[in-house]
C-alpha cells in the first residue's frame, strides 16, 4: 500500500486558524471557486467541541465483503490499529465511512490511543460506538452520530494517507482541516496561505460590521459594504491597528 508522508503545520497558521470560524472558511474558499468543501454529516459529538485545526490523516473504509470484514481483520497490517500507530501528532483523522451508520468506526480503546498519540481530532462521515467512553477520552469528534454494532458489521477498512470522500467532499492526505460548532471543512494544501490571509481580513471587516449593527446601522450597504462603507472601515482598521 502506497501512502502519502504526513506534513507538519506552521504553528503560526495554527494559531490564525484557530480564530477563524468554519462559515467564515466557507465564504473565503467559495470566493476562490471551492463549493464543496463542508463534510456532510460531521457533527461534533459532544457540545462542549471547540475549534480544533490540523492536517488531514486519511482512513477509508468500502463496503463490508464478508471474507474481509471479520473479528479477525483487527489484527491484520491494514487496520485501524495500524493506521493509528502512523498517526502524527496534531493530525485530525479524516475517516471515509461511506456515510454508513448503523456500525461504528472507532470505539473507546482506539480513540482512548489516539488521544494518547496526541491526534487532534476525529472527523468521519460515520459513526462511533462506546459514545460514553469515547466522550471519556477528550478525544475531539465530529460524526454522524452513535451506534453499538462493530466496523466490520457493515464496513471493510481498506488503508490510509489516500485520497478519499468524507461527506460528501474530496480530502487529501495533508489538506488543512478546521472544525467547529459548526462541523468540519476542508482547505485544500495549495490554497493554505491565501486562505489563511483572506479568512483574516474576513474576520476582521465581519467584526466591524457586527459593530456597527450593534449600533443600528441598516444592512443595505453595509453586509455587503459598500464604497461609502468601505472607505469607512479602512479609517477604522487604520485607527485600530488592524493586522495587515
Amino acid at each position: 500500500m502506497t501512502t502519502v508522508e504526513p506534513l507538519a503545520l506552521d504553528p503560526k497558521q495554527v494559531h490564525a486558524l484557530q480564530g477563524i470560524t468554519t462559515a467564515t472558511l466557507t465564504t473565503v474558499l467559495l470566493k476562490k471557486g471551492l463549493r464543496n468543501v463542508w463534510m456532510r454529516g460531521a457533527a461534533p459529538l459532544s457540545n462542549a467541541e471547540t475549534r480544533v485545526v490540523g492536517r488531514a490523516f486519511t482512513l477509508r473504509f468500502v463496503p463490508a465483503r464478508e471474507d474481509l470484514a471479520t473479528p479477525e481483520s483487527w489484527s491484520s497490517p491494514i487496520s485501524t490499529r495500524s493506521a493509528i500507530e502512523a498517526m502524527p501528532a496534531g493530525c485530525i483523522a479524516i475517516v471515509d465511512a461511506m456515510g454508513v451508520t448503523d456500525a461504528g468506526i472507532f470505539g473507546d480503546i482506539l480513540c482512548a490511543r489516539m488521544r494518547q498519540r496526541q491526534v487532534a481530532a476525529l472527523v468521519t462521515d460515520g459513526v462511533v460506538r462506546d459514545c460514553a467512553g469515547v466522550r471519556a477520552t477528550g478525544l475531539p469528534v465530529w460524526c454522524a452520530g452513535v451506534a453499538a454494532p462493530p466496523s466490520v458489521a457493515g464496513l471493510t477498512f481498506v488503508g490510509w494517507q489516500q485520497p478519499i470522500g468524507c461527506g460528501g467532499v474530496a480530502v487529501f492526505p495533508n489538506d488543512v482541516i478546521v472544525t467547529d460548532a459548526d462541523g468540519a471543512v476542508v482547505i485544500p494544501q495549495a490554497l493554505l496561505d491565501a486562505v489563511v490571509a483572506a479568512a483574516i481580513e474576513q474576520e476582521q471587516l465581519e467584526s466591524w460590521i457586527l459593530s456597527e449593527v450593534e449600533r443600528g446601522a441598516v444592512l443595505p450597504g453595509l453586509y455587503p459594504p459598500d464604497e461609502n462603507n468601505r472607505a469607512r472601515y479602512a479609517a477604522w482598521r487604520a485607527k485600530n491597528g488592524a493586522a495587515d
